[in-house]
């Protein structure tokens, strides 16, 4: 699937659209031991393939050990450095580090005002992205912002940023709360709303980190506040020394992805796996704690993908050997129908894997309940003759009530059962599908440890009006690289080429609707004959980025 590239300042741009080389400034601090600020935002700039354009707001003299002085630009210089950058350069997104004074503060507002009025006006999805991690000090102790400088945070960044990424101390510092200095897991929800409130005052988005809170079970977990998602991004904690600079490699990485047209939610996920990739190839560097180190590939490597909550347990399924890679199990074509008629003209073909896919009316009664139970027992019964698994698309009381082989839920309908629902689910022990059309969704899937989670929609459909882009090859293969559980390709699947591909990008089942067409005996057998072909094709080439499946609404150039 090809996807265009405007060149920049083209309207209408959407996320697969972007110019090829995303610009992002980062307004930081040297780092002269060459461990954080503007150092670590180049790295994970590097490894995100954006240009970084490293705006010096302060001038730090430290080793890996302390911080022996910091001394912030004039705001003259600071100035100067972002006219000359906006001239020529302007950014797709911002990222604040350290900042050291108010004018600092009040010099950046204004410049992320200005750029958003140039960059489209009222064309929020041209607006300019901000990140703030509000560096107010290092882990060696020393402080970089006093209660001036909060305060200014609090006035003039908050309400413009796109983004914020404290970790629990800073997010208290910035509420003004006396607290512990990490204070524990089950405060951080509510001090994440405190801080988005519901009138629009404070960021759109707003991620507290907890790798510096050992409290999960050797997870790290940190917990995202989006328009999109809410719960906690998990992966394993990463036993290391050499830990200088995560927060502002997590930090450049969100900016990097929201460069690159990702929404928040989505950028979390790439920031997550950034950091733990940087994690893993942190080194000593002198007597302290080492920098870490962003490297290119790392949202390839599938141990890097987190797991998100659905609520604000941290509770995860265990994903076990997945983790490692994808899952080889062959669903062979997946057959979704609506009537027992279509079902039994499927096995007929050959399918074998088939989902009962019956929506509700908006105003059910008894009769359609009992319709809808009669025809659900009926395909059970047809599937189990014939040899074949059997999915039921959302009614999972009575699918399991009736025997069924397996469920197929969406995320939204898996957030309404909430934790104890969620639990009854699980303690049935049917085998449970799920779909995902996102980065945290994919994120959100992995936490329940399903049979098989649901990638799409592949290419474009009208079986469903939804707000998502084509995942198209590229996607597919990323996700069926990085699930840790089978994957199944859904979503405009139309004909034998379309079945090859999707089986060629790994799909463990590739997800027929339409394709069936009023006479499955005809047309599934070159199906199956494309879905054979692709299976001993060479592979599709996993991306070292996926791309992003839903346009970004940044806020509207000038709001604070």
């Amino acid at each position: 699937m090809e996807r265009n590239s405007p060149q920049p300042g083209s309207a209408g741009r959407v996320p697969n659209e972007l110019p090829e080389t995303p610009i992002v400034w980062s307004i930081a601090g040297t780092d002269s031991g060459g461990g954080a600020g503007l150092t670590a935002d180049q790295r994970v700039a590097d490894a995100f393939g954006v240009h970084l354009c490293p705006v010096v707001a302060a001038v730090t003299a430290q080793n890996s050990v302390g911080v022996d002085r910091i001394e912030p630009v004039a705001v003259e210089l600071l100035d100067a450095q972002l006219a000359a950058l906006a001239r020529d350069m302007p950014p797709r997104a911002i990222k604040t580090g350290l900042l050291g004074s108010v004018a600092a503060v009040e010099t950046v507002a204004r410049w992320v005002d200005r750029l958003r009025r140039d960059a489209g006006g009222a064309d929020g999805e041209r607006a300019v992205a901000l990140v703030v991690d509000p560096v107010f000090g290092a882990s060696t102790g020393a402080h970089f912002a006093d209660a001036a400088v909060r305060q200014a945070y609090r006035d003039l960044l908050l309400p413009r940023a796109t983004l914020i990424t404290p970790n629990r101390a800073e997010a208290a510092a910035l509420l003004d709360l006396t607290a512990p200095a990490s204070p524990p897991a089950e405060e951080v929800p509510a001090m994440a709303r405190a801080l988005r409130p519901a009138d629009g005052r404070g960021p759109e988005a707003v991620c507290i980190t907890g790798g510096d809170s050992p409290d999960a079970d050797g997870m790290a977990i940190d917990w995202v506040d989006t328009k999109h998602a809410q719960g906690w991004l998990a992966l394993p904690r990463i036993a290391t020394a050499h830990r200088h600079g995560t927060g502002c490699t997590f930090a450049g990485g969100a900016a990097a992805a929201l460069a690159r047209g990702f929404v928040a939610a989505d950028a979390l996920v790439l920031a997550k796996m950034a950091t733990a990739a940087a994690l893993r190839h942190g080194y000593a560097a002198g007597a302290g704690a080492g920098p870490v180190h962003a490297r290119p590939g790392f949202a390839r490597d599938p141990q890097n993908m987190p797991l998100m909550s659905f609520g604000e347990a941290p509770r995860f399924a265990p994903i076990g050997a997945g983790v490692a890679g994808a899952v080889a199990e062959d669903f062979g074509l997946y057959g979704i129908v609506s009537t027992l008629e279509q079902l039994q003209g499927a096995l007929a073909a050959g399918i074998r894997t088939l989902q009962l896919r019956v929506k509700a009316p908006p105003h059910a009664d008894a009769r359609w309940e009992g319709d809808l139970r009669r025809t659900a027992a009926d395909a059970i019964a047809a599937c189990r003759a014939a040899g074949a698994t059997l999915f039921c698309n959302d009614h999972w009381r009575l699918a399991i009530a009736l025997g069924a082989d397996g469920v197929h839920l969406g995320q939204e309908d898996l957030a309404a059962l909430g934790e104890s629902g969620r639990a009854e689910l699980a303690r049935s022990g049917i085998a449970l599908g799920v779909s995902s059309h996102s980065l945290w969704e994919l994120a959100r899937a992995r936490g329940l440890a399903p049979r098989y989670i649901a990638c799409g929609p592949v290419w474009p459909t009208t079986t469903k009006d939804m707000p998502w882009h084509p995942q198209g090859p590229e996607n597919l293969a990323w996700w069926c690289a990085m699930a840790g559980r089978p994957v199944t390709a859904i979503g405009g699947i139309l004909d034998p080429e379309d079945v090859f591909e999707a089986a060629r990008c790994g799909a463990a089942g590739v997800c027929v609707v339409r394709a069936l067409g009023t006479d499955p005996a005809v047309l599934v057998p070159p199906l199956q004959t494309a879905l054979v072909r692709g299976r001993h094709a060479v592979p599709a080439v996993v991306p070292e980025l996926p791309l992003p499946s839903l346009s970004p609404i940044c806020r509207r150039a000038g709001s604070a």
